[in-house]
């Protein structure tokens, strides 16, 4: 836990000008004491309006902040959902070929607008240019917001040619909830990211940004 500490000498206002003397002849060694590069802790000197001298003094560990990670879109599922089912349209399989080319451009359009937004504490789905609210989860309620904390595994399938990415988290309901999500995003980032925030899987990573 971080503390601010004042040091003893430290007042609001300093008026009486024999004060600010004192304050003044007595700050060098003072000052020289605590700047001493084998103190162990880290403090800064400020001086305030009325000369006060103030010592702020920070323990414990240093917190520090991870940055915001958005993996980018990567449309090869959609491409080969189309492709296969141009193919099936080809060669009359036309029965087949609607639900995969249907598949297909619900992925195409969903790749334009769906990010995964790892911040500093949770996974996050958002939509649209502008990182929207991707509001409540139509499946099993809640906001589409889960924090690494809660996390008990997750798999990338496959490594190599990702295709869909399993998580279960306990923030929906203590007993777990599982999520299933096609891999619209590449894989590489996508796995990296939910190594670091959510410790690692039984899988290889992907070899193929």
């Amino acid at each position: 836990m971080a503390s601010t500490l004042l040091s003893a000498p430290c007042f609001l206002s300093l008026q009486n000008k024999e004060v600010g003397g004192f304050v003044r002849n007595f700050r060098s060694s003072f000052y020289g004491k605590l700047m001493d590069p084998q103190c162990s802790l880290r403090r800064n000197f400020s001086r305030s309006h009325g000369g006060c001298l103030v010592v702020a003094s920070v323990l414990g560990r240093r917190v520090k902040s991870r940055e915001t990670v958005i993996p980018d879109p990567d449309y090869r599922i959609p491409v080969v959902l189309l492709g296969l089912a141009g193919g099936l349209a080809y060669t009359n399989n036309l029965l087949p070929a609607a639900p995969v080319g249907l598949l297909g451009l619900l992925l195409l359009f969903q790749t334009t607008r769906v990010r995964f937004v790892f911040d500093d504490e949770a996974l996050e789905v958002k939509v649209g240019e502008q990182l929207q609210d991707s509001g409540e989860n139509v499946f099993v309620g809640g906001k589409n917001r889960w924090r690494y904390s809660t996390f008990v595994n997750w798999e990338l399938w496959w490594p190599n040619f990702p295709i869909l990415v399993y998580f279960k988290e306990t923030q929906t309901k203590p007993e777990g909830q599982v999520h299933f999500f096609p891999v619209i995003f590449n894989g590489k980032q996508l796995y990296d990211v939910m190594v670091e925030r959510a410790g690692p899987s039984k899988n290889s990573g992907p070899r193929e940004s």
